[in-house]
């Protein structure tokens, strides 16, 4: 079994994760587009260009299932990436996790990049299962691409501006944009009020690669005695995972358990 996961940058790196504990005999395929990210700032029609093109670099790999680990990419660019590559390769887009967010109830906050927040797509999503829920969406302008670059001092600057712009009273984030599930518990320390309840976190690395599995009809098997390929596409081009993807545990795991190619 082969899955390749596709995103802007460094991103897929959590859902990757995922997928090699969940299924540690896969092979597996990381598509990302470090010579066009960050995505979030181009229109729609640039997205979905450079979608495409990262995509068919997977696709060559003839993957079993595309997991688009990639919010931006999927408000944008699913219908026609299905176009494209359905129904010969599967493609599962990444939802945002309004729906178990609102279910507990809010305050909720959305944080997702500028080409996300805001989108009807998103707004879409909160008037189907947030209704009666107060939800605040919050642009992060810089985050993914200071998370993609590994760059500290960004990445501080990104998440307490965004912070800055969250409302005190909110128990529940939706991290809208996968890179920031690279940086969660930072996010959390900025965000967490004192003597408040532990805020809730909801992203969707597990939920992405579990219905991956399920459309192609396969189970976790976290015991599986093999441990499949990594291979790594940088905007097309075979290459080793970079230093910037070691920065954070995902990556190092993913560098650890893969034997090379």
């Amino acid at each position: 079994m082969k899955i390749a996961l596709m995103d802007s940058g460094i991103g897929l790196l959590p859902a990757a994760a995922v997928a090699r504990r969940l299924r540690p005999d896969a092979d597996l395929v990381l598509s990302w587009d470090p010579d066009g990210m960050p995505w979030g700032p181009r229109t729609p029609e640039d997205i979905t260009e450079r979608a495409l093109d990262v995509a068919g670099a997977a696709a060559a790999h003839k993957p079993d299932v595309l997991i688009v680990a990639c919010n931006t990419a999927s408000v944008h660019s699913l219908p026609a990436l299905r176009a494209r590559f359905e129904p010969e390769l599967p493609i599962i887009g990444t939802v945002p996790a309004i729906k178990p967010a609102a279910a507990g109830g809010g305050p909720v906050a959305i944080w997702a990049t500028p080409a996300t927040t805001g989108s009807p797509y998103q707004r879409g999503l909160i008037a189907e299962f947030a209704a009666g829920v107060d939800v605040t969406e919050v642009p992060c302008p810089g985050l993914a691409d200071a998370v993609h670059h590994a760059d500290e001092a960004a990445v501080e600057a990104a998440v307490a501006a965004a912070a800055a712009r969250t409302p005190d009273e909110i128990t529940t984030l939706v991290l809208g944009c996968t890179n920031y599930e690279l940086v969660a518990e930072r996010i959390r320390a900025a965000v967490q009020q004192p003597d408040r309840p532990p805020l809730i976190l909801h992203g969707t690395a597990g939920a992405v690669v579990a219905q991956g599995l399920r459309r192609i009809g396969e189970q976790p098997a976290p015991e599986a005695p093999a441990v499949g390929s990594l291979t790594v596409l940088l905007s097309g081009r075979e290459a080793e995972l970079p230093d910037t993807a070691l920065t954070y545990e995902e990556g190092r795991f993913l560098k650890a358990v893969s034997p090379a190619r």
